[in-house]
């Protein structure tokens, strides 16, 4: 059974910072997509930020380039969601998911639909 269970969401001022950790276990294969989505209310599900654990290729939704490091630490099977700089707008349930990466990606492409195991989220609320 695969299991994913983030944890680090908070309440925090604009400007400051929180690191966001997700716990994987169960995945069949060695090699697969990681990739952490935010749903604020009223918006489309957003990819922030995937990992590729074959090579550590990361990518970035534009909103989160130069601001969110995504990195694993792989003898703890966690990913981490470093947030640094955050915004009003950052505010958002944050969730962490894993799928494959097709085989003619160069990359882990950040759309919710190609991701099938799924926690259930943490949230993280940026408010002066």
């Amino acid at each position: 059974v695969v299991q994913l269970v983030e944890s680090g969401g908070g309440s925090v001022q604009p400007g400051e910072s929180l690191r966001l950790s997700c716990s994987v276990s169960g995945y069949p294969y060695p090699n697969y997509c990681l990739g952490w989505f935010r749903h604020a209310p009223g918006t489309e599900r957003e990819g922030v930020a995937t990992l590729y654990t074959g090579g550590s290729i990361t990518d970035y939704a534009d909103s989160a380039k130069g601001r969110f490091t995504i990195s694993r630490d792989a003898a703890k099977s966690t990913v981490y969601l470093q947030m640094n700089s955050l915004k009003p707008e950052d505010t958002a349930m944050y969730f962490c998911a894993a799928g494959p990466k097709r085989a003619y990606d160069t990359y882990c492409v950040p759309e919710a639909a190609r991701f099938d195991y799924w926690g259930r989220g943490t949230r993280v609320t940026v408010d002066s």
